[in-house]
């Protein structure tokens, strides 16, 4: 059934972990999309993301028609998912939305296994979510057999870069549901400035300390400049699974007095504490770090994975092959020995995102596919 471009939409956005950019993304879209006169609300896991989740849903919560609502759901296939879907599916029938949109595998897999109502629309973005998982692996075979039982019953499916929908394809198959992709988009402030922290180190890193965010090789890669006499400084600003291991790395390779751990900042506060950020991936879709670090101008180098060609474009030159510390330092060397044509790159970066990746051509293409879903159904 159709609906009117005029008519305030009830959008419901469902997401397991509060934290990291795919948080970030849901946060900017429920907030464009309320200011755009739609009643949104926001289901999230009640496990994960602690004080920090807590204060951000709590920001955005008056702004939330349909009201913020935290469920216990567990990252991998759990017993109590049984319990966690039937309380989603109590929500959902209480509040009446016009759009499910479930955001990750797990939220995806809640929204898609919910009774169609008419009038209503399934919405899924992976956020990369199951598509880590090679299908050689046990549980890339179970998710993409998981993955294949739901694709029909999504009635769009919405990418955030030309990457995951092409994975998304190859790992899965080509879905019968409408299929966009909406870049990830960042606000007007965040094109301004950022001011370099008084004690800087040459480079920084700025994120979760997860094994595919590849924050061990950026270690690896420093230890590689330093055994090449080149005493290259460092600082990690993040927290996760993986801040111990990380710590005793850098105490094993001897690097204490070159790495110093802030633990979780502001993306802009971590941006200004490093000559040149780094962005280490092993795989990422679309990063927000890149597109904000872009936005602001902030000198980077980054993985050639994923989405981030993507958001690099012509400017290429700044990426660096993934999962090989030692192309890794070649390309931090370089950077730092050429901060003029470093400096010349992130200018043009910025343009680049500010003409591609602004929140509100995100918001505007989230609510233009939306609308189109609802003349298919």
């Amino acid at each position: 059934m159709a609906r009117s471009p005029d008519r305030p939409l009830k959008i419901l956005h469902a997401v397991r972990a509060p934290v990291g950019g795919i948080f970030r993304h849901i946060l900017d879209l429920a907030n464009g999309q309320a200011d755009r006169g739609h009643h949104v609300g926001i289901v999230a896991d009640s496990l994960t993301g602690g004080e920090r989740a807590d204060a951000a849903l709590a920001q955005i919560g008056p702004r939330m028609a349909l009201g913020v609502h935290r469920i216990a759901i567990h990252r991998e296939p759990w017993p109590t998912d049984v319990i966690a879907l039937s309380q989603f599916h109590r929500l959902s029938r209480r509040l009446e939305p016009d759009v499910l949109h479930g955001h990750g595998a797990k939220a995806g897999a809640f929204v898609r296994l919910l009774p169609h109502r008419p009038g209503t629309i399934r919405i899924y973005t992976p956020h990369g979510g199951s598509l880590h998982y090679p299908p050689t692996t046990l549980k890339g075979a179970l998710y993409g057999r998981l993955e294949r039982a739901l694709m029909n019953r999504t009635d769009l499916f919405l990418f955030e870069s030309v990457f995951a929908r092409d994975t998304y394809e190859r790992m899965i198959g080509h879905p019968q549901g409408l299929i966009h992709c909406v870049f990830n988009g960042v606000t007007a402030g965040e094109f301004d400035p950022v001011t370099p922290a008084t004690d800087q180190t040459d480079i920084a890193y700025v994120g979760e300390f997860r094994h595919i965010k590849g924050a061990d090789l950026l270690i690896d890669a420093l230890a590689n400049l330093h055994a090449n006499g080149r005493p290259v400084t460092l600082t990690l600003g993040g927290d996760g699974e993986e801040t111990m291991r990380l710590k005793a790395q850098v105490e094993r390779l001897g690097l204490t007095s070159a790495v110093r751990f802030i633990g979780h900042v502001k993306a802009r506060d971590g941006f200004s504490k490093g000559r040149l950020l780094v962005v280490p991936s092993r795989g990422d879709s679309m990063p927000y770090v890149v597109i904000e670090a872009g936005a602001a101008g902030v000198p980077m180098i980054a993985a050639r994975v994923g989405g981030i060609p993507e958001i690099f474009g012509p400017n290429s030159e700044a990426l660096f092959m993934p999962g090989n510390a030692v192309a890794m330092a070649q390309a931090i060397a370089a950077a730092l020995d050429d901060p003029a044509t470093t400096q010349l790159r992130a200018k043009a970066l910025r343009e680049r995102v500010f003409q591609h990746f602004s929140q509100k051509a995100m918001v505007e293409g989230v609510l233009d596919s939306y609308r189109e879903a609802f003349t298919k159904t």
